[in-house]
């Protein structure tokens, strides 16, 4: 009777003598092959928060470093001394219960959502990058296993026209620089622009004969928006009496030169607010001049429109046509001529019906003919 280890043996014996006769066959010695018994590499050593946390920083783009710059320092005053892979899932979401319920109460505090869904939004972005490092397996990332807050619905909404033309008025008729801030909440009306889009604009963004203004917003992104063309002309007066020529700085500018900042919008609103009450009560912004264009265009035009107001390019929200169907030029100056009551250059430039009823070329009715093939090789020989 044969025994388990025989069996064993015989089984292994029978395997070598395999793997011999198929080494012998491919012309291969045990000299050639691997070493298993090699040490392994060594891995890379995780950092703490304090040494990582300064690396994401320098690499990200401004927008992102301001916004998660603040959460950034809470994690490295609790957690610097820490290694990105010794918090867990739920070390985190105590860390962003305890932002939570700490939130400073504002006028506009909504139980400190914000501020926890902010906080695990910056260790995502840390843990991103970490993960795209290889300083951990994607699968041990802990904030990918931490859900954020239910964000609630934005109380913003388009404004009417009465209470647009009172902000406009107390822009127009108070503080000692008047001008200025018409000419700032000028294009957010004809463009429905971010803060940011405006503030980036440079002189070499004007295209003055087509009355287009370049704008580079949120996520890096570029786009072609049409002005009207008294918004082109306040624009090009106002870089030639304020700049210093160049056309790569900022545009707008202070009676000094120097450049406007994102404070000059807090004090203006501050500023409407102590004429307008229901603007500080409401803790209005220029972000919902962007909610009542947008509005408007959508009513009077159509969703393909205003999603090309807003720069909403990338997404999917709006199924796959909305990427055949999206608004041209022509359409968006159209729109833009209604709502200001002013003619745009490109406003009435349509290739589609200029193409429909131009008259058709004499050889789509009488097509020349072809040589033979003869006659084209001798053609070609000579």
């Amino acid at each position: 009777m044969t025994t388990p280890n025989a069996e064993g043996a015989s089984q292994t014996e029978g395997n070598v003598a395999l793997v011999a006769a198929l080494m012998a066959q491919l012309n291969i010695t045990a000299d050639q092959l691997p070493r298993t018994d090699a040490p392994p590499r060594p891995s890379r050593t995780v950092p703490t928060f304090d040494e990582y946390i300064l690396q994401v920083a320098a690499g990200v783009v401004a927008g992102t470093r301001r916004v998660y710059d603040t959460y950034w320092r809470r994690i490295r005053e609790r957690w610097g001394h820490r290694r990105l892979d010794e918090p867990t899932p739920l070390e985190i979401t105590q860390f962003a219960q305890e932002v939570r319920d700490g939130a400073v109460v504002r006028r506009n505090h909504r139980g400190g959502a914000g501020a926890a869904e902010h906080l695990i939004a910056a260790f995502r972005c840390i843990y991103r990058y970490a993960v795209a490092d290889r300083l951990i397996e994607a699968g041990n990332n802990p904030a990918a296993r931490v859900d954020k807050p239910h964000r609630q619905p934005s109380l913003r909404h388009a404004l009417p026209d009465p209470a647009l033309a009172a902000i406009v008025k107390v822009a127009g008729e108070t503080r000692n620089d008047p001008n200025l801030d018409l000419l700032i909440l000028r294009p957010h009306i004809e463009t429905a622009c971010r803060r940011g889009g405006a503030l980036a604009i440079r002189r070499h963004d004007l295209d003055t004969d087509q009355c287009l203004v370049l704008l580079r917003d949120k996520g890096q992104t570029q786009r072609w928006q049409p002005i009207s063309p008294t918004l082109t002309a306040a624009l090009v007066a106002h870089h030639n009496e304020r700049s210093d020529g160049s056309p790569d700085e900022q545009l707008l500018r202070y009676r000094s030169g120097r450049a406007v900042g994102r404070r000059r919008y807090d004090h203006l609103w501050q500023r409407i607010g102590t004429y307008l009450p229901w603007v500080a009560v409401q803790q209005i912004s220029v972000h919902w001049i962007r909610h009542t264009t947008l509005t408007w265009i959508e009513r009077h035009f159509s969703y393909a429109i205003a999603r090309a107001f807003a720069g909403h390019a990338g997404g999917s929200e709006a199924g796959t046509t909305a990427t055949y169907v999206k608004a041209t030029l022509q359409e968006l100056a159209r729109a833009l001529a209604t709502m200001t009551g002013e003619p745009h250059p490109i406003a009435d430039m349509d290739p589609m019906a200029t193409m429909l009823r131009a008259e058709a070329p004499t050889w789509l009715n009488d097509p020349p003919r072809l040589p033979d093939k003869a006659s084209a090789e001798v053609s070609e020989d000579a």
